[in-house]
């Protein structure tokens, strides 16, 4: 089976990482993966040498109409039993569009759980024969606002847990970011947005001050960095907040923290918490988009209303307080996303749904 990949993102993490996992799973599997990114691409850097053919052409975004004529001269040279569209950026609709011209099947990867308009729904989501969400949270939006349930397939992210369960000596971290050793350690892993919640958690940990140790650091970059750091001035925190920007290497620290902290309002997946399940990090999340699918409540961590700010700081008092139940749930994540996460279940979930779709198509 030849498979034709689209991936137009520049840089080798978030959904381009993940198609590379799904590239080297597939390939173990015997199908021939062809893949199409912009020159220069890093994830096409990756590939290169390798058994994955990389065809390399221009994508400038949503408006760049020639990318269909190009993505179609290559669908007909290839003759691919389909095409899988990976990233939003240009691939989704323009992708589809090739696609359907050039008479080739269509898979595309939602990966994130933003509402859509019923209008743009049914206009876009009948170019695609099938709908791969990295969530059921996704699945769930899709379905609600209209999109077919026979397109719509269910395949979460995976994680490649070797790296993040190797982290530096706790000495090393507390160094690298001026902490005490001491206190716990909490960390979230997001970009700097309003829809990450950072506040609800700076509220919740200034109402803990007066009871509770603890250093927080902020790893993430992105528009409300100033005013995060106001606010964390205005509660009283910044002796406790360290704000780390983003960090290439952190597979290296994410281990060395005690808890986890996902305070966000939306959320495909949260890959970053798979990270955290992964270097055997407890964590407290929301009940949101696919959050409870990424921690199971009461398991690998715990899970609490969104923009709840009370039931943060229920959560986060009752975990600072108990030592041996963040070791438990950080050991239960560890074996959890070994069990369900790992990038072979990832390629083997997407390899049933092309299979399905090319017997489909031959029926």
């Amino acid at each position: 089976m030849k498979i034709v990949h689209v991936e137009t993102g520049m840089h080798l993490y978030g959904g381009a990482q993940q198609v590379a996992y799904l590239l080297a799973g597939l390939s173990r599997h015997g199908v021939e993966n062809v893949l199409v990114c912009p020159p220069g691409a890093a994830i096409g850097q990756h590939f290169a040498g390798s058994p994955v053919k990389v065809i390399e052409t221009p994508c400038g975004g949503d408006l760049d109409l020639g990318f269909i004529g190009r993505l179609k001269r290559i669908l007909r040279a290839e003759r691919p039993a389909l095409v899988h569209l990976h990233s939003r950026r240009g691939a989704d609709v323009l992708g589809g569009l090739a696609a359907g011209q050039a008479g080739v099947p269509a898979v595309l990867s939602r990966r994130v759980d933003n509402p859509e308009s019923r209008l743009a729904v049914k206009l876009k989501y009948r170019l695609y024969d099938r709908v791969v969400c990295i969530s059921q949270g996704i699945a769930d939006v899709l379905l609600s606002e209209g999109v077919p349930a026979d397109k719509v397939r269910v395949v979460r992210s995976a994680v490649d847990a070797a790296p993040w369960a190797r982290p530096e000596p706790r000495a090393a971290f507390c160094a690298e970011f001026g902490l005490p050793q001491e206190p716990p350690l909490l960390g979230v892993v997001a970009q700097l947005i309003e829809r990450k919640g950072h506040r609800y958690l700076f509220e919740a940990l200034a109402a803990l001050k007066p009871r509770h140790a603890f250093s927080l650091v902020v790893f993430g970059q992105g528009p409300l960095r100033e005013e995060l750091e106001a606010l964390a001035r205005h509660l009283g925190l910044e002796g406790q907040v360290r704000f780390a920007g983003f960090r290439k290497d952190l597979p290296r620290w994410l281990g060395c923290l005690d808890l986890l902290v996902h305070p966000a309002l939306m959320e495909g997946l949260g890959v970053s918490l798979l990270q955290a399940s992964a270097a055997g990090v407890p964590i407290i999340a929301c009940r949101a988009g696919g959050m409870p699918e990424a921690v199971a409540d009461g398991i690998s961590g715990l899970i609490v209303p969104p923009g709840d700010t009370p039931a943060l700081q229920l959560a986060l008092e009752r975990l600072l307080a108990a030592p041996d139940e963040r070791r438990r749930l950080g050991l239960a994540g560890q074996q959890r996303v070994i069990d369900e996460f790992s990038a072979q279940v990832m390629a083997d979930g997407n390899l049933r749904v092309y299979r399905e779709l090319a017997a489909s198509t031959a029926g």
